[in-house]
């Protein structure tokens, strides 16, 4: 068999791999990219990332700086690629909380009904009540600005939203089949919560922690662009975004780069969110 005969049968099924699994390759593929580049940040990036160097202050892409140098002199560059590791941090700590204490009370509220169900989804209405941004916003200005205190607030408002979606869930699994045996059997309540009903309606939830991280990623940008967030100098894109703005028209690489990486990265969530939904029959 000739080499070129050999190439086209392997380039067939790798053409059909991407053509089935287009979103899943470029979702992961975005992420992973963001993944490599936090981890590498002190082997990849140019320049310290908070040095100053008056010498440069707003110099235009060049060589020596391909992304260009901010108002105080510093390698954007370098401030995007270390901005990967804080922002990545926000988009994962932001949900990862919201997610398990949304589950748990959701879980708890759909299984047992009643008066339990009936307190924590009036506690739902009242953290609905108010619109998210401006209710975290009250949560961080009391607790004072910071990443600490954006992650606390997260985890105050953002839970209402896996906690409906189990506790929808769990409202229609424990009347099947299966836990009506698992009662039977005489199996304990919370055996039958946790390793019976909630592993079948866990589903929806995980597909939407992969949307919310893009919520998350703009919240967490907007809230260190208000000045509640990110403190300077730690690089951050919103905060990067943010002190650019001044500079729009002169200076317009400080806000464009850190303004892409935000897109991009969302962008990646989202695909690998919606490739989540097909896998787990959500979507269907």
């Amino acid at each position: 068999m000739t080499t070129a005969a050999s190439a086209a049968r392997i380039s067939v099924p790798w053409s059909r791999f991407l053509g089935r699994h287009m979103t899943w390759t470029i979702g992961a593929g975005i992420l992973g990219l963001f993944l490599a580049v936090a981890l590498a940040a002190p082997l990849i990036a140019p320049y310290d990332p908070i040095y100053q160097d008056a010498a440069v202050r707003l110099a235009m892409p060049s060589l020596a700086h391909p992304f260009g140098t901010d108002n105080f002199g510093r390698d954007i560059l370098s401030r995007v690629i270390w901005g990967t590791r804080v922002d990545l941090q926000i988009a994962v700590i932001g949900v990862i909380f919201p997610f398990l204490i949304g589950t748990f009370i959701g879980t708890v509220a759909g299984f047992f009904g009643g008066f339990v169900d009936t307190v924590f989804m009036r506690l739902v209405d009242i953290v609905l009540a108010f619109p998210f941004l401006v209710l975290m916003l009250s949560i961080i200005a009391i607790l004072g600005p910071g990443l600490s205190s954006f992650y606390i607030a997260m985890a105050l408002v953002g839970w209402v939203s896996y906690a409906r979606l189990i506790r929808a869930q769990m409202l229609v699994l424990k009347s099947s089949d299966y836990a009506v045996a698992a009662v039977s059997l005489g199996f304990s309540r919370a055996r039958i919560m946790f390793r019976h009903l909630l592993p079948n309606a866990i589903a929806g939830s995980i597909v939407f922690s992969m949307s919310d991280a893009v919520l998350v990623l703009l919240n967490g940008a907007a809230i260190s662009y208000l000045g509640l967030g990110v403190q300077p100098p730690v690089a951050e894109w919103g905060v990067m975004v943010a002190e650019g703005q001044s500079f729009i028209t002169t200076a317009w690489w400080i806000t464009l780069f850190p303004g892409l990486s935000i897109v991009v990265l969302a962008f990646g969530f989202s695909l690998l969110g919606d490739r989540f939904g097909e896998w787990l029959g959500v979507n269907e």
